[in-house]
């Protein structure tokens, strides 16, 4: 590393490795999941106390923060003047649900091995806190900013990223943003997404008594159970089943495997193990068996070749799409789904080939979609992002694209930009992103911290 800031930067980030610990660990004991809406809290108290809380440490940290009406927030080096161009970085301190399949509480942080463990550590509430320690770099060391350098904190990522929308709304939009929310090196396009919910006609006569799983839309569940009306013996035993009579009725659990919907690969989805199992003991009555063998082309695989809509354009990696939640309601089975694709299909072309697939057996409903986006890799702040990352690593790595979606997309000029390290194998107790025990390597998190602050020094020297 040829840079001589750096010394100063390596010393910083060691130095300050207890506190950033401890205030990771602060962030992650507030559980944040979206919960109901309140004054001054949108997107429920959850997420609004882990804004509370993230302010809290960047107040002790010696920055100016801002809560903007419990919508988002932030911490900055200085006031940005009205039509002043300033630098962001965005993170989130909302999470998914903690879903099953922990070994420990979900909101205590662990130390095991150099690695972290607890709901929120890789995301986002540890790249959180090493945004605002990048912050404290600057302010303690008295840098001069040609561009004013913000914290942004989000509270409703996982879900529908109001909270961005709101910003864009109320507030000027950096010159040039960052999130540290995917995986290094950088990440300058994502993939579009189209969700929504496969429902069945009203199931009357049949054997389904209830049917539920998974926590959220965009993660692939590992519990999933099914109430029926048959005994036990009727129905086909497999690899992650269980079965339990009591009354007349026998509950189908299934065990599987759990991950982020943008990287499926190697999970085992619940849901499907369920769908497998009724299919092939033949208990069902016609109409749930026509809507379980749409849920089967679903399930079938995650590529979307089942359901016809497999894509591959070559910019981006290939059409993804899981099946994230199930659950009975009003007589109907709803299954959402969560689909990301690439630039050679859309949200119509997908929904055309997914109704036929229905056909009178299941309908679509509540469709949501964003179109992928896309930044030329030889921009100025990306090759100041990219080339600062490779120096500090002694890597030589390139831009890549991506199927997960982050804040990046809601903004002008942006991009993800680590901390993840895709090469870097999960340990065996722990778990990636949504999943259970989510876990997160301390020492590369420390790195990221040394690559932010001096990716943030090198960004005031180029022109946005």
């Amino acid at each position: 590393m040829n840079d001589p800031r750096f010394a100063s930067i390596d010393a910083f980030a060691e130095q300050n490795r207890d506190a950033i610990l401890r205030d990771i660990t602060r962030l992650v004991a507030v559980p944040s999941v979206e919960g109901t809406p309140a004054p001054g809290a949108p997107f429920g108290p959850g997420p609004r106390a882990a804004l509370d809380k993230a302010l809290e440490i960047a107040a002790e940290l010696g920055l100016a923060t801002h809560n903007a009406d419990g919508y988002i927030g932030w911490a900055e080096t200085g006031p940005v003047a009205d039509g002043q161009k300033y630098l962001a970085t965005i993170t989130h301190c909302d999470v998914v649900p903690e879903g099953n399949g922990w070994d420990a509480d979900p909101y205590t942080v662990r130390v095991r091995d150099g690695w972290l463990l607890g709901r929120g550590v890789a995301d986002d509430k540890g790249p959180a806190i090493l945004t605002l320690y990048a912050l404290k770099y600057l302010k303690d060391n008295g840098v001069a900013l040609k561009y004013p350098v913000r914290a942004l904190l989000g509270v409703n990522e996982e879900t529908r990223m109001e909270d961005v929308d709101y910003y864009a709304e109320h507030y000027e939009q950096p010159a040039f943003c960052f999130t540290p929310d995917a995986e290094f090196p950088v990440c300058n396009g994502e993939k579009g997404g189209f969700n929504g919910e496969f429902v069945s006609p009203v199931l009357e006569g049949g054997i389904i008594r209830d049917f539920a799983g998974g926590v959220a839309h965009n993660a692939v569940p590992d519990r999933a159970f099914c109430v029926v009306a048959v005994p036990a013996s009727r129905l086909k035993a497999g690899a992650g089943l269980t079965f339990t009579e009591e009354n007349g009725l026998t509950t189908i659990r299934a065990v599987g495997k759990s991950g982020h919907a943008a990287t499926p690969e190697g999970t085992i989805n619940a849901i499907s193990l369920i769908v497998s199992c009724l299919l092939e003991s033949g208990v069902c009555s016609e109409t749930e068996t026509a809507y379980l063998q749409v849920l089967a082309k679903l399930h079938a695989s995650t590529d979307g070749s089942a359901l016809g809509i497999a894509a591959d354009d070559g910019l981006f990696t290939p059409l993804t799409i899981i099946g994230g939640t199930i659950e009975c309601k009003d007589g109907c089975l709803r299954q959402t789904f969560d689909c990301r694709y690439p630039t050679n299909t859309d949200a119509d072309k997908l929904t055309a080939a997914m109704q036929a697939v229905c056909g009178t057996a299941a309908k679509l409903e509540n469709l949501t979609s964003r179109v992928p986006f896309y930044i030329d890799a030889g921009s100025p702040a990306i090759q100041t992002l990219i080339n600062t990352y490779n120096e500090v690593t002694g890597e030589n790595q390139k831009p890549f694209t991506m199927g997960g979606g982050t804040y990046a997309r809601h903004f002008p000029y942006a991009v993800s930009f680590g901390p993840e390290h895709a090469d870097l194998p999960l340990p065996e107790f722990a778990g990636p992103m949504h999943g259970a025990n989510e876990g997160a390597n301390f020492d590369k998190l420390i790195e990221a911290l040394k690559i932010y602050i001096l990716a943030l020094l090198r960004l005031q020297e180029i022109e946005l």
